[in-house]
């Protein structure tokens, strides 16, 4: 993508004022330092009545480009091999980011010791299936199976009435996506036989299916601790019959799951409040990406076959990551924090969410005042290079807050340009937001027209360092009343969030 020319800014600034405070607190405290602030694009950070000392600081010292770079470069490194969950390199990429927390001035939140936040989940993939209906084998070719259970045994005489076993059929006219979403949100036991003109939809879900379900260990059959939502109790089979037979007189389904446990983690520090600490501004990004590209015999390429064949993640999500990176070194120099700071980098976000599902059972959702999640900032918007938009804009009322910050310096947060593509649940803020939590997204990719989206193009080449890097400024002016304490935006109403699926 060709660059647009930056813009260079004339800026200058006022003095930030706080209280001095001293805070009792399990954590371990930061001291921060008075800084110097000069060039920090007219920000007025405002000033309190009973200030006792000014504490300056220099957004163009605390927010580099040099350093954003750096952050993003590695991120996005071949060396990574795109950061694909369950490797060695996603360790790697963790492992960066917490000496990086550590850094800047970050302490370990409570559940994440070394700010390492591990969760367990469980591989489901379907090994082997068997469908009888009405004493009519249906061929394996024609049944596709999504389960979070090892073993499926259903038999039902003919006669008789299934106490278990939903069966539900879907004609040539019924919608087959809406079908499926309707038994995925109700979890439990379904037969599906499915119309023969499905069929090239069907293939769709048969290799989908086929690939397993990942499942936090937690959530197979029961709710998550500390008011997490019920929805995330997930568990149920759904197994589609592609067959003419239209009314189920006897049936008898067997198969198995090969099931395989493992482990993950989210990056997570915190910078302790002064005033606040009970209350948190939670910045968040995804570290996790799509690895290799397999070859041609499915199999990932060695090192001498990869070439151009790793996805990179430079703008998804690295962009993101080093975002928070950067912001969190803003703030931990700047010292006004009033409300804590959280700074998770969550894995897991692009095979369900998981990272981001683990994090909301580990925390108040009453204590989040608002979610900052960052994802894919490294390109410029539709709006000109240097913006950003949210996606939920008008759930809650953030983005208004966050643009009374910006307006004085001529800024704001746009709307979500593509309410299309349901942007809102594509992102970790999604399981906040079904908390109730302010969670929206901030991005800046222009997603009906890159190319290089998911794409094994998306490295550090096609990003757009000097916009990335206004964003992230832009980011710390608009939140700054948020840190401070002195803006408090409205819940969201959890009600109107759509849950995930119980069973895929």
């Amino acid at each position: 993508m060709t660059k647009r020319t930056t813009k260079t800014m004339t800026r200058s600034c006022t003095k930030v004022r706080l209280k001095p405070v001293i805070l009792a607190t399990s954590l371990t405290l930061v001291a921060l330092a008075s800084l110097s602030l000069t060039g920090c694009s007219n920000i007025d950070f405002g000033s309190g009545e009973n200030s006792q000392k000014s504490v300056e600081a220099n957004i163009d010292n605390t927010i580099t480009l040099a350093q954003v770079t750096k952050d993003v470069t590695y991120l996005a490194s071949d060396e990574l091999k795109g950061r694909s969950n369950f490797t060695l390199e996603i360790r790697q990429a963790a492992d960066f980011i917490a000496k990086r927390f550590n850094e800047v001035g970050l302490v370990p939140a409570q559940s994440a010791p070394n700010f390492k936040q591990y969760y367990s989940v469980q591989k489901i993939t379907p090994a082997a299936l068997s469908v009888k209906i009405n004493g009519q084998v249906i061929a394996s070719e024609s049944l596709a199976m999504a389960t979070t259970e090892a073993d499926i045994a259903w038999q039902l005489s003919s006669g008789s009435k299934s106490q278990t076993v939903n069966t539900v059929m879907i004609g040539e006219n019924d919608n087959l996506r809406k079908s499926l979403r309707e038994l995925n949100n109700q979890g439990g036991q379904h037969l599906v036989l499915l119309h023969p003109k499905h069929e090239k939809s069907f293939k769709r879900y048969q290799s989908y299916f086929a690939r397993g379900l990942t499942k936090l260990v937690s959530h197979i059959g029961s709710n998550l601790e500390n008011g997490a939502e019920s929805e995330n109790a997930q568990g149920g089979v759904i197994v589609v019959a592609l067959t003419d037979i239209s009314k189920v007189k006897s049936f008898s389904v067997k198969g198995n799951a090969k099931v395989t446990d493992t482990s993950l983690n989210n990056v997570v520090g915190i910078l302790p409040g002064k005033s606040k600490p009970n209350e948190i501004v939670l910045y968040s990004a995804h570290y996790d990406h799509l690895g290799v590209k397999p070859s041609v015999d499915g199999t990932p390429s060695n090192k001498a076959q990869q070439g151009n064949q790793i996805f990179n993640g430079a703008d998804d999500d690295a962009s993101g990551v080093s975002a928070i990176i950067n912001l969190a070194n803003h703030f931990a120099k700047m010292g006004n924090n009033e409300r804590t700071l959280m700074f998770a980098a969550f894995s897991a976000e692009e095979i369900g969410g998981f990272g981001s599902r683990h994090f909301s059972s580990q925390v108040d959702p009453q204590q989040i005042t608002a979610m900052i999640n960052i994802e894919m900032i490294g390109k410029p918007a539709v709006f000109g290079e240097g913006t950003v938009w949210m996606t939920g804009m008008d759930r809650s009322n953030l983005g208004e807050q966050l643009n009374q910050a910006l307006a004085p310096q001529n800024l704001k947060v746009y709307a979500d340009p593509y309410p299309k593509q349901n942007l809102f649940y594509r992102s970790d803020n999604a399981t906040l937001a079904r908390l109730g939590v302010p969670a929206h997204s901030f991005s800046s990719t222009q997603l009906d027209k890159d190319q290089h989206y998911h794409q094994v193009t998306d490295d550090i080449n096609s990003l757009n360092l000097p916009s990335m890097l206004q964003v992230i400024k832009m980011l710390a002016i608009a939140t700054t009343p948020l840190v401070d304490g002195s803006i408090t935006p409205s819940r969201i109403d959890a009600n109107k969030v759509k849950r995930n699926g119980l069973i895929y």
